[in-house]
């Protein structure tokens, strides 16, 4: 996202430069700027996100969806209980850190949903983890979550947002405003409309249903390699679809049916053949979430 920036800093300062002249040269500061911002536009497609980027992005997102649902304070020791099951499962997937760690956060709502944003901030309503038959079922919570952080998703949605044309809308207006003036107005709409548009579309529309089958199977291989039994996933999904009529938001709404899921998952599953050691861990479980 820096580079992003910096480009559209350079550009502008090109354009800038490009103008200060007699006014015999304004056709070709005119298009010059047009250029230096035609060649912006061009690269943006280009441009690489760094794990510092997303963590940014992925905390000022959380605010937004935090200002909706804030943050549950009633039970500190919860926090940490999944924390901990995060811990242990970041330590055994493919991306172990990110830039500043994974967090979880619990939401104060009754609703059953969960999100996640990039680099490394995941929110579960207490709900959710009210409704989790296990530990292993809130791994699987969790496990699902990581996914779709390791799995860069959040990061394609902003990679899809239609960042150059708000960068072309202000380029219109280069020749109307002073250099300094449109570094300091892009810039701050550069950001704020992909915070704006990926908090909106996690919360209302959530990931694309690809994306969240994926998550799925990769949180399968993320239980299975940490020691929970990759059928606690199914386990949370089943409760999901138990009660999915007596929710009126929450999951039915950011996610695709339990039921689709749960077949995609059945079939995921013959691949892992972890020993079921659930019941090990059902006194913490109850402990920690009483």
């Amino acid at each position: 996202m820096r580079f992003l920036l910096a480009l559209l800093i350079i550009s502008i300062g090109l354009a800038g430069c490009t103008s200060s002249g007699g006014s015999n040269k304004s056709d070709a500061a005119t298009k010059g700027a047009e250029d230096a911002l035609s060649q912006m536009n061009g690269a943006l497609s280009q441009a690489e996100i760094t794990p510092e980027d997303e963590y940014y992005l992925g905390r000022a997102v959380a605010a937004r969806v935090l200002s909706q649902y804030p943050p549950y304070q009633g039970n500190p020791a919860l926090a940490s209980y999944l924390n901990a099951i995060c811990a242990a499962l970041v330590i055994h997937s493919d991306m172990p850190a990110v830039y500043n760690g994974y967090h979880v956060t619990i939401l104060d709502s009754p609703e059953f949903n969960a999100f996640a944003t990039s680099g490394g901030h995941i929110l579960i309503t207490r709900g959710l983890i009210a409704a989790a038959p296990s530990e292993d079922a809130l791994a699987g919570v969790v496990a699902h979550e990581i996914a779709h952080i390791q799995l860069r998703h959040g990061v394609q949605l902003v990679e899809n947002l239609r960042v150059t044309d708000d960068l072309s809308k202000t380029a219109d207006r280069s020749s109307e405003l002073a250099a300094d003036e449109l570094e300091a107005e892009a810039r701050k709409t550069l950001f704020d409309n992909s915070v704006r548009e990926m908090a909106t579309g996690l919360m209302v529309n959530g990931y694309s249903q690809e994306q969240e089958f994926e998550a799925d199977k990769y949180a399968l291989g993320m239980l299975a390699k940490t020691g929970y039994s990759p059928s606690g996933l199914i386990d949370v999904l089943k409760v999901l679809e138990s009660r999915q009529a007596s929710q009126a938001g929450g999951f039915n709404t950011t996610h695709p049916s339990p039921s689709q899921r749960i077949a995609n998952s059945e079939r995921e599953i013959g691949a892992y053949t972890t020993p079921d050691t659930r019941s090990f861990r059902t006194a913490r479980f109850q402990a920690a979430t009483k």
